[in-house]
């Protein structure tokens, strides 16, 4: 009767101690895998989208930092790290993260805008040469075909999670649609002649288009540009002839520029305000820093718009 006992006992003993990749989970009869899957993504918005889309599923694993400008960022030796570590990578394309495209291309990184249509998407300028416009993210239309493409990326790597996933996703596109319905009722309560747009540097292509809203950005598509004579002097003209009310810093550029444009302005007898500092700036290449009210899409796109509405109103 005891050696029936003690081999009772360690029977239990075995289907109860489970070894799962380097991990003891206790369990009466089954192993459980409790490691995520490490998703790289290069910016803010990336890092948002798969947090909504899988939450507790994934590791995301931020490349560019929130505040840092992606048409500029040089990646770093521990980024490269981090891709190498990565089970699957997500990034904008559209030439955004200019200086990391060759490396992402080869880790066989994945495109949010992998399949947009070209008829979709604006062109810009930049050192004369057209390009085309990469700040998709304004138009929510767009943004919610790439939500939708991220999807589908992570349901390929972690497919018994579909279900969520898919669940998470339909439930952010109401929000979204909700979202640009507040921005296209927020921006058209501006007078059609003061609906105008000024902006360091041309991120706002998308916005315009989605909301009716003339934009003019001196600075052209790279936050680190320097204005020329040229450029100051004809923004100048361009806010007195048309009575601007206002002019707005970003997040991601140098506010001081927008001050010396309302120096250009007050020289020529007309005095326009500057809408920055804390809490005042628009965002455009990245959302917020971890913590802030804008580290996240829905919050960031409304802050733009309530900001605007409220000085150009």
């Amino acid at each position: 009767m005891k050696r029936i006992l003690l081999a009772f006992l360690g029977i239990l003993f075995i289907t109860g101690c489970t070894k799962v990749n380097n991990t003891t989970v206790e369990t009466p009869s089954e192993t459980v895998s409790t490691e995520k899957i490490n998703v790289a993504v290069t910016t803010s918005f990336l890092e948002d989208m798969v947090s909504v889309l899988a939450k507790d599923i994934v590791n995301p694993v931020l490349i560019i930092p929130a505040g840092e400008d992606p048409h500029t960022y040089e990646p770093k030796p521990e980024d490269y790290q981090k891709l190498s570590d990565a089970n699957l990578i997500l990034y904008h394309g559209l030439h955004f993260e200019g200086k990391m495209v060759e490396v992402l291309e080869s880790k066989n990184a994945y495109s949010v805008t992998k399949d947009f249509d070209e008829k979709d998407l604006l062109v810009m300028e930049e050192d004369g040469v057209k390009i085309t416009d990469p700040h998709f993210w304004f138009d929510i239309e767009l943004y919610k075909m790439a939500v939708k493409n991220a999807a589908n990326a992570l349901i390929a790597h972690v497919p018994n999670s579909k279900e969520v996933i898919e669940k998470n996703l339909n439930e952010y596109i109401l929000k979204l649609d909700e979202l640009k319905d507040y921005g296209i009722k927020k921006i058209s309560e501006i007078d059609k002649t003061s609906r105008i747009l000024i902006t360091p540097h041309d991120a706002f292509g998308y916005f315009s288009r989605q909301y009716d809203i003339e934009v003019k950005a001196p600075q052209g598509v790279s936050t680190d540009s320097e204005l020329s004579t040229n450029e100051m002097a004809e923004t100048a003209k361009f806010i007195v002839d048309n009575k601007v009310k206002a002019i707005f810093a970003e997040t991601t550029t140098d506010p001081s520029r927008m001050e010396k444009l309302k120096e250009s302005c007050k020289e020529k007898g007309f005095d326009v305000e500057v809408v920055s500092g804390e809490g005042k700036e628009l965002f455009s290449d990245s959302l917020g820093v971890k913590g802030s009210s804008e580290d996240n899409y829905l919050s960031m796109v409304k802050h733009n718009i309530d900001l605007i509405h409220e000085y150009l109103k």
